[in-house]
Parts: C-alpha cells; sequence; structure tokens
C-alpha cells in the first residue's frame, strides 16, 4: 500500500499579498489548481491579529505580520462526502439527515465531508452554517444547523438547559423486555440513558429500542447499550468484532422537538425509511 502524503506549511507574510495559492504553490511545489481545491475544502488556514480562520478564496488579502497556514494530508483531501438530506429549511436554520461517515465537526485538515458545509454548499439562498449539537460519524439522523450567529447562539442555550427533546432508535443484539436506566458513569462523569424495547425480531436475536439520554457523553448510547450486553448492531467499537463488519451502525437520532417561543413548537421526526422500526 502506497503511503498518503502528510505535511504542513507555515508561511509568514513579510509583505501585503493578494493570492494565497500563488504563496502555497511556490513554498508546497503543489500547483496553483490544485492548492485552490484544497482551499475549498477548508485546509488552508489565516493567523491574523483578529486570530485564526479558514480561508477558501485564493485572492484572498494577506495583511503584513499574518501566517498562512496549509495542511495538506491526501487521505483526508481524497474523502468523498457522503450525500445529506434536507428535512427543512427554516431560513434562520435547518433540518437535515446526516447520513453514515458525514462528518459533524472538520479538523484543521479539512472540512469538506461536514454536514455543515454540505449545507453551505447545497442551500438556496446560500448561507453559512453552524454546528449547535453533533452526531457521531457512525451514527445518521436528524442535525440541527444554525445560519445566524444569533440563532446559533439561541440553539446552544437551549441545548445546554436541556429545552430540547431528542430521541434515538437502535437495533441492538438480544432480547429486551422492559424499559432499562442505564447510569454507569462514563470516563469518571455521570452518564444516564433511558432504554426503552419496541420490537424484537427472533430469527436474528435482535432488538429495536428508543433511547433517550440525560447527558451527552461520548459514544454514551454506545457504550452503555454495549456494556449492558447488547450492543448496537454494526458498532465496530463496542460491538461484536466479528459481525460488526457486516453492516453499518445501526443508530438514528429520529426526533427533535423545541420551542422557539410560547407559540412555536417545531417538531422533526423520521420515518420508517431512515428509522429500524419494521
Amino acid at each position: 500500500m502506497v503511503a498518503k502524503r502528510k505535511f504542513e506549511k507555515h508561511l509568514d507574510i513579510a509583505e501585503s499579498a493578494a493570492n494565497a495559492a500563488t504563496l502555497l504553490s511556490a513554498e508546497s511545489g503543489l500547483s496553483k489548481t490544485v492548492i485552490k481545491q484544497i482551499m475549498k475544502k477548508g485546509a488552508v488556514w489565516l493567523t491574523t491579529t483578529r486570530g485564526t480562520q479558514r480561508i477558501r478564496r485564493a485572492d484572498k488579502h494577506l495583511p503584513q505580520g499574518a501566517v498562512l497556514h496549509l495542511y495538506y494530508d491526501e487521505a483526508v483531501l481524497q474523502q468523498q462526502p457522503a450525500a445529506a438530506e434536507l428535512i427543512a429549511d427554516e431560513g434562520d436554520y435547518s433540518v437535515w439527515f446526516k447520513p453514515y461517515g458525514m462528518l459533524s465537526q472538520g479538523s484543521k485538515w479539512g472540512d469538506h465531508c461536514t454536514i455543515y458545509r454540505w449545507a453551505e454548499q447545497h442551500l438556496t439562498p446560500q448561507r453559512s452554517a453552524f454546528i449547535v449539537h453533533r452526531l457521531d460519524r457512525a451514527a445518521s439522523g436528524l442535525i440541527l444547523l444554525a445560519h445566524k450567529k444569533k440563532s446559533a447562539a439561541k440553539f446552544s442555550r437551549l441545548f445546554h438547559e436541556r429545552k430540547i427533546e431528542k430521541s434515538y432508535q437502535a437495533r441492538v443484539k438480544g432480547r429486551l423486555t422492559e424499559t432499562m436506566m442505564l447510569d454507569s458513569e462514563l470516563d469518571d462523569k455521570k452518564a444516564i440513558s433511558h432504554v426503552m424495547p419496541l420490537t424484537y425480531d427472533e430469527m436474528h436475536d435482535e432488538s429495536v429500542v428508543k433511547v433517550t439520554i440525560e447527558t451527552g457523553r461520548k459514544h454514551q448510547i454506545r457504550r452503555h447499550l454495549a456494556q449492558a450486553g447488547h450492543p448496537i448492531v454494526g458498532d465496530r467499537l463496542y460491538g461484536d468484532a466479528e459481525t460488526a463488519d457486516k453492516e453499518n451502525l445501526v443508530l438514528v437520532a429520529c426526533y427533535l422537538s423545541f420551542s422557539l417561543d410560547e407559540e412555536n413548537q417545531k417538531t422533526y421526526q423520521l420515518d420508517s425509511r431512515y428509522c429500524p422500526v419494521p
């Protein structure tokens, strides 16, 4: 297997310049066409007195004293984003179905495979998109994006105050006969998940369950269910290694509900096309 190239470059701007692509091409040996593609994928950053931000335009003005950063990871840049599906465009925010494999958040090496970047490129009219909550890369389902900083702050506050109701559905190994509260600590922090059985498939010895959580620890649902002896089907981290590779993780965020004001309750719910209920 041929190793993918990975390097970073940091270029001090001694004099004001107007073309980032030209400077980075000369410094890296990559063509300007390739640099422009890399910029669009979110792997070029600029540090000024205002902080460090991604830049995507080749003709972005580069002030004297700034630092231009290129983060080149061939493996990341060659990834192709899965297609997200717009559920509702509400102007100041939108609701999407995030597919398996799509990221909630990018890294310094790029953000072209993220849900927010997909939204920025596919909404009409085009708008900036801000993440206000996350789904694991391996999970799928409803995700909410804000399109104004004011809206993002409002939704972040609602999530922090637990005023947004969320629920998930998962297909797990084994039979569940009653609702469970799973409260084992995760990473030495309090974690509470509620699991309610919905259906049981005797042939495959699998159950479909509804899950709600009171806390938001990393991989909380996956870890709690695995600890309870009911790993999620397709879980390559916490499930059965021999069977997990046969199917992607069957964990779907199926329900979102919140109130923007006293008379404006919003509810979004996925149907059986997306959720693992027969």
